[in-house]
């Protein structure tokens, strides 16, 4: 390592070391996050620490690095092709907005970007054409704002550096430096962070400074979701197969309201968060999302929870929800102090109430496909 990546290297570590939280289990150091700004919150999941610090994503993009960096994006399936679990895919739930990810490509780091959204629920790009053509229809998306760099750092070159940095499990390179062609996205610790950001040079150091400086509560209005709901209303719309009727009820039921409401109102008679029981100001929510259903389950009133449009919207975009017991799970990702404005306990055990069978099979698809929280 050259006396300049030393000097940087050095200058990089500099800052006051940052209290480190208990994790509530080991894949935090399985990820090299021991320092990631987790806590484990008696009776919760795991929630995020206001103001806490950013995390570091490492992603290779080599079939989909063009479409990705131009429409600054990253996009994956929700799971392999067979239907098993990727814990490549699964990463993808918990970025937030404010974290760094850098771009590996043709065995050399590409490009740093800033994370710029959450996670959500997308189509697969049109502009992918014939890449991954066994990929699922719909994955995970997170806006991504990319700096492409000039200084192409090769990690191989500095494996001696790199090596000792590496995690257990799930790293992005081998102990000889070379890629590993199954990882799509991980974490990586801010020590290794670190050293790229270093080897890297001035283009890094810039993009991480303007990382800090963004709020990290942000979030960026999901207007493509927005659109791909409404094909699929439209869709619905002009089904003439479908009766009249049940299409407007079907299209209303998207917005909580209509026959889906007052399905949900037989089961539930408040909102199990705030306990706020008047209709007027409470939405159906859906556990399976409306977009996610079939026309039966669009309307079925155990897909729903009555919820304030608050904690709808908390539940809807996966920062909370529950057990089969009804203990509220907090996504890691979720802005803790955010919650307890929008009066959702976030440092106490908290237990809404038991759900019923139907219920508890739209919660599980919830818990799987919807909450920010990553299943390894």
């Amino acid at each position: 390592m050259s006396n300049r990546v030393r000097r940087s290297f050095r200058s990089l570590k500099t800052s006051e070391p940052i209290r480190r939280a208990r994790p509530i289990d080991g894949a935090a150091h399985e990820h090299g996050k021991t320092d990631g700004p987790l806590w484990s919150f008696p009776g919760c999941a795991w929630g995020r620490l206001t103001h806490s610090p950013m995390r570091y994503w490492w992603v290779n993009q080599n079939q989909t690095y063009k479409q990705e960096l131009g429409g600054g994006y990253l996009w994956s399936p929700k799971r392999n092709a067979n239907g098993a679990r990727n814990p490549f895919y699964e990463s993808m739930r918990e970025v937030a907005p404010g974290d760094l990810v850098f771009s590996f490509v043709d065995t050399r780091v590409a490009a740093v970007g800033i994370a710029e959204s959450y996670c959500y629920e997308s189509p697969k790009p049109e502009e992918f054409g014939d890449a991954g053509l066994n990929w699922e229809r719909i994955g995970w998306r997170i806006r991504v704002r990319f700096k492409s760099l000039s200084n192409l750092v090769r990690p191989k070159d500095h494996i001696g550096l790199i090596r000792p940095l590496l995690a257990d499990r799930y790293a992005p390179l081998q102990p000889n430096g070379n890629g590993i062609q199954s990882v799509y996205l991980t974490g990586i610790s801010e020590g290794f962070a670190e050293a790229l950001i270093a080897l890297i040079g001035p283009e890094a150091i810039a993009v991480r400074a303007n990382a800090i400086q963004a709020d990290g509560s942000m979030t960026v209005a999901n207007a493509d979701l927005e659109l791909w709901e409404h094909h699929i209303e439209s869709e619905v719309d002009r089904d003439i197969s479908i009766p009249l009727t049940d299409r407007e009820a079907i299209i209303t039921a998207r917005r909580g309201q209509g026959l889906f409401k007052q399905r949900v109102m037989a089961i539930e008679r408040f909102c199990r968060i705030t306990r706020v029981d008047n209709p007027t100001h409470l939405r159906a929510s859906h556990c399976k999302p409306w977009r996610d259903s079939t026309n039966d389950e669009r309307l079925d009133g155990e897909n729903g929870l009555l919820l304030t449009p608050s904690i709808d919207h908390l539940f809807d975009r996966g920062f909370i929800s529950f057990q089969d017991d009804g203990q509220l799970i907090v996504s890691p990702v979720a802005h803790a102090s955010s919650l307890e404005r929008m009066g959702v306990p976030t440092r106490e055990t908290v237990n809404v109430g038991a759900f019923s069978s139907g219920q508890r099979r739209f919660l599980e698809y919830h818990r799987d496909a919807v909450l920010l929280r990553a299943v390894r």
